[in-house]
């Protein structure tokens, strides 16, 4: 339903959303080397924060986002997401739900779905976009939560997809064939984001019907025939075959499309001063071609009042193919789902999207080599695969196992050059780059048999130092040479976490190799009272007592129920194409 909030401003309101929750804890990330892969670029952020290359993680999501959140907050220049429609279509012929949980409840799904939203514009930079992938199940509602965090003025467009096309397979139900998925597109904020202009293929436009003969002449000698005769002329087809010869038209209006041309009206209302007085110059001048020359513009030509536009300026080289174009517009129609089952040589049956549809959102909102995409429902990888072979650095986050069965081999593929499907020919992709995959660390603090939470006996001493910088706010970026610097907060201030009893003598070795300038926060599961005011530029505290109350630990799932998906049968790919 809608409300009226505090701030007089309509909202969504639905069970559970003012529901008090305990903050996520914010976990730590571990690399698993064994699935890593390649030789993924490192750098430094903007923020002067390392980026240690594309990222895969394995995990719950909303737990990853914000594990990501303390280093990555505003660095994000793309995220693409395709969440759970939430139809509760996803069943096998028993009944039983397979692949993500498509059926919750519907303010469970707004639930879930608003938590992760306002960690994904934490994350997102100031020019930075979203695209989120939904069906008519929940667009509408996640269109208005979007509007509520990332603001109205931010919204850019809806985008409608012609998803599938009618088969005898799929129309047995009677009423209206649905095909149409939609892609709501947010800024962060619109005044900061260059929305990169696209052109898109299309049908040749036979309205442009002039051919100007000599060309290569002054404009004002330029002499007319029909496109048609032009190429009767100079086509040179030998074939009587309709679709040969009509190969062969569309072929020649392209290689002349310089000097194709037609005939348009100029509106007195809508030219400029100029033009005007051109238009009424030409009247008087039958036949007589006059031009306006423009700097840094093309040139205006003119005749018998009208203005002549010139085919050339539709042509345009599209994945590696001069051919006739048009700007992209909110309808897209022309993206082939058609056998995409087989895309990146991974199965996931209804779920995996066209690799040229996640290349058309990356190419609206990137332009950079440097520009980080996320995508936290990664599925089976589509996303990071498109993303490694445009050359952008990726993090994608998957819970189910399928990040193991799917994601993996796949973006190993794409990282040798053996992946030839999807955009890798109109990318002129031949493979490189990597990957480095991560587990999300368990909880650090874990309930004991009493019901205490207690410092999670999983954790190793790299671990829980490096938990705890994170908990602090620090960097965790252990000192070569100084055992006390595990992490920093600024060139001066440090954190050091130790599971040894503190005592005064311990923490006066370690002040008599500080700095004069320099801080120090000592995290320790226990200490001598007299350590707590021992010396002005060192903090003590206690673990885990200083972390109750903090966060929600010991929790492990906040996700919308994801399981395996099932092995496919070469059956199954099949009906999904259709």
């Amino acid at each position: 339903m809608m409300a009226q909030n505090n701030k007089n401003k309509l909202e969504l309101t639905w069970i559970g959303k003012y529901d008090e929750h305990q903050s996520l804890e914010p976990r730590i990330l571990i690399e698993n080397k064994e699935y890593s892969y390649g030789k993924p670029e490192t750098s430094t952020l903007p923020n002067g924060k390392p980026w240690n290359g594309n990222m895969l993680i394995h995990g719950d999501n909303l737990l990853a986002l914000k594990a990501l959140e303390q280093d990555l907050s505003g660095q994000v220049k793309c995220i693409y997401i395709d969440p759970p429609f939430n139809t509760g279509s996803r069943i096998d012929a028993d009944g039983k739900e397979i692949g993500y949980d498509d059926g919750i409840e519907h303010s469970t799904w707004l639930s879930m779905m608003y938590a992760r939203f306002n960690v994904l514009y934490n994350l997102l930079r100031e020019d930075g976009a979203i695209f989120v992938h939904l069906d008519d199940n929940e667009a509408d509602y996640c269109k208005i939560i979007l509007d509520e965090i990332f603001g109205r003025s931010n919204f850019m467009n809806r985008i409608t997809v012609d998803a599938r096309s009618p088969s005898a397979f799929s129309t047995v139900n009677p009423g209206m064939f649905v095909s149409s998925e939609y892609i709501l597109f947010y800024a962060k904020d619109r005044s900061n984001l260059i929305e990169n202009r696209i052109r898109v293929p299309r049908t040749p436009d036979y309205a442009y019907n002039k051919f100007i003969l000599n060309y290569d002449l002054p404009y004002s000698e330029w002499e007319f025939i029909s496109v048609s005769e032009a190429f009767s002329k100079y086509g040179k087809v030998k074939s009587s075959n309709p679709e040969t010869i009509l190969k062969a038209y569309n072929k020649f209006i392209i290689e002349n499309a310089e000097r194709i041309c037609r005939y348009t009206a100029i509106s007195d209302s809508g030219a400029g001063q100029k033009v005007i007085e051109l238009k009424k110059k030409s009247l008087v001048n039958p036949n007589d071609i006059f031009m306006l020359e423009r700097n840094g513009l093309d040139n205006i030509y003119i005749i018998n009042g009208q203005q002549l536009a010139f085919y050339s300026k539709n042509i345009q080289e599209i994945d590696g193919k001069c051919q006739p174009s048009k700007l992209l517009t909110d309808i897209w129609t022309d993206i082939a789902w058609e056998g995409i089952a087989k895309e990146g040589g991974v199965t996931f049956k209804r779920g995996k999207k066209p690799e040229k549809l996640i290349k058309r959102c990356l190419e609206i909102a990137t332009s950079n080599p440097e520009d980080i995409v996320l995508d936290s429902f990664l599925g089976s990888g589509t996303t990071a695969a498109v993303a490694q072979k445009m050359d952008r650095r990726y993090i994608g986050i998957e819970l189910g196992n399928h990040a193991y069965t799917h994601c993996v081999p796949r973006l190993k593929m794409v990282t040798d050059g053996t992946d030839q499907g999807g955009i890798s020919k109109t990318q002129n992709w031949h493979g490189g780059s990597g990957f480095k995959f991560y587990e999300l660390a368990p909880s650090l603090l874990k309930e004991d048999k009493y019901g205490n939470l207690v410092i999670n006996k999983e954790y190793n001493a790299d671990m829980l130092a490096a938990a705890m910088a994170k908990q602090e706010g620090y960097t965790y970026h252990p000192d070569q040479e100084v055992y006390w610097k595990q992490g920093f907060g600024s060139e001066t201030d440090f954190i050091y976490t130790t599971t040894q009893f503190m005592t005064v003598e311990a923490l006066s070795a370690i002040h008599d190799t500080m700095a004069e300038e320099e801080t120090l926060l000592i995290c320790c599961t226990a200490f001598q009272k007299e350590c707590k005011q021992a010396f002005g530029n060192i903090t003590i505290k206690k673990i885990p007592q200083m972390l109750l109350g903090r966060c929600e630990f010991d929790k492990d799932d906040y996700s919308l129920n994801i399981i395996d998906m099932p092995e496919m049968m070469e059956s199954e790919e099949e009906e999904t194409e259709e």
